[in-house]
């Protein structure tokens, strides 16, 4: 094969998960390297989300299986051993989908693997020859006009879109009148589906001289806990306030005294955290806290009611969980609303290249930015 890179020689490269709690963190540790405790560990694999920890998971064990598999050093990797890596990905079908890795897929798969050798307490090794390879490979698939390279991003469900979501949802019912509160409020906190899920009754408390409620919402993907006043809306329909409290009201109406878990799962019968089983086996939070899965398919489902035919080019549908943070954000640029206290606001990070694109994606007509206004064209 002719790498240039180190192979294996005498005792592997073995690379130890730990407990059963550092699994679920990806954290990677050679068991040459290994200091810390169990406890330690596992303690250390609580700082990392869940959602991300399952997806550096999985490209860890993906990279390791390939690189064993030529007999190559999967820690600590060389940078021609990335190299390698990625040409491999933008090459290989996937058994699952027939195709090579899209580049998003692979980006995320060098940040894993970053990641791993970090944990390590090791050097990351040089990515500069598979970044190469990728935009080479990125640059193939924008030219062909392959949907693989154009990056998958959701709608964006603006106050408009919004309104058109709840005028599609009967909100006399408790399931409805639970999915409005969820749609605006998600929208009014700018709330990933794992924040929404996240939120209890105690969370929201009506604010000084009635402007609103005031939230106590914990993001753990940036680890940050802030207060957020929600006002009044302009339109009542999509009024995060008036939805929550008529959302209290119908679970108050139904029996169930609204504490704990904001949102609850509700079967299509109206009953409220009903059982449900798996091979005989009671599963579901006790609690009838609804996962960020079951958050996220209240927005799809809202979203395809009014919008039914917008897709992506390969099927996949548009409109996720993510669409509120997305709308949210466009919303903001729409409203000329200061970019940096709009993104604080939705938790993204000081200078955000993502809330950038989602924030610049809705100037493109706006007549103070668009060169082509007032040209005379």
């Amino acid at each position: 094969m002719g790498h240039a890179v180190e192979k294996h020689a005498g005792t592997p490269a073995t690379t130890v998960f730990g407990s059963a709690a550092l699994r679920g963190a990806s954290t990677v540790v050679p068991a040459a390297r290994q200091q810390l405790s169990e406890a330690a560990l596992a303690a250390m694999a609580k700082g990392v989300p869940a959602a991300t920890a399952r997806g550096y998971l999985g490209d860890w064990a993906r990279f390791e299986q390939w690189a064993l598999a030529v007999s190559l050093r999967p820690l600590p990797a060389t940078g021609e051993t990335l190299t390698e890596y990625v040409t491999w990905c933008t090459l290989t079908p996937r058994p699952r989908t027939g195709r090579p890795y899209k580049p998003a897929s692979i980006d995320r798969a060098l940040a894993s693997i970053a990641v791993a050798h970090q944990a390590a307490g090791l050097p990351q090794p040089s990515q500069t020859g598979a970044r190469l390879v990728l935009r080479g490979y990125e640059a193939e698939l924008k030219t062909a006009k392959d949907p693989r390279g154009k990056t998958r991003k959701a709608a964006a469900a603006t106050p408009r879109v919004l309104r058109q979501m709840i005028a599609a949802t009967d909100t006399t019912t408790v399931i409805g009148a639970r999915n409005a509160a969820a749609l605006t409020t998600g929208f009014a906190l700018a709330a990933r589906s794992s924040e929404g899920a996240l939120l209890d009754w105690e969370d929201a408390v009506d604010a000084a001289d009635e402007e609103g409620l005031l939230f106590d919402l914990y993001r753990p993907k940036v680890a940050n806990d802030q207060p957020l006043g929600v006002p009044y809306g302009s339109y009542a329909s999509t009024c995060p306030v008036r939805a929550l409290r008529a959302y209290r009201q119908a679970l108050l109406d139904h029996g169930h005294q609204p504490t704990g878990p904001m949102f609850v799962r509700i079967d299509r019968h109206g009953r409220i955290n009903p059982p449900m089983f798996r091979n005989g086996q009671r599963i579901g939070d006790p609690s009838g806290r609804m996962t960020a899965e079951g958050i996220a398919d209240i927005v799809t489902r809202a979203g395809l009611a009014v919008r039914p035919g917008d897709v992506l080019p390969d099927g996949a549908p548009r409109w996720t969980g993510h669409a509120l943070r997305r709308g949210y954000a466009e919303a903001t640029r729409h409203a000329k609303k200061d970019p940096l206290e709009a993104a604080r606001h939705g938790g993204w990070a000081d200078g955000s290249r993502a809330f950038a694109g989602h924030h610049d994606r809705a100037a493109v007509f706006d007549e103070e930015l668009n060169p082509l206004y007032g040209i005379g064209l």
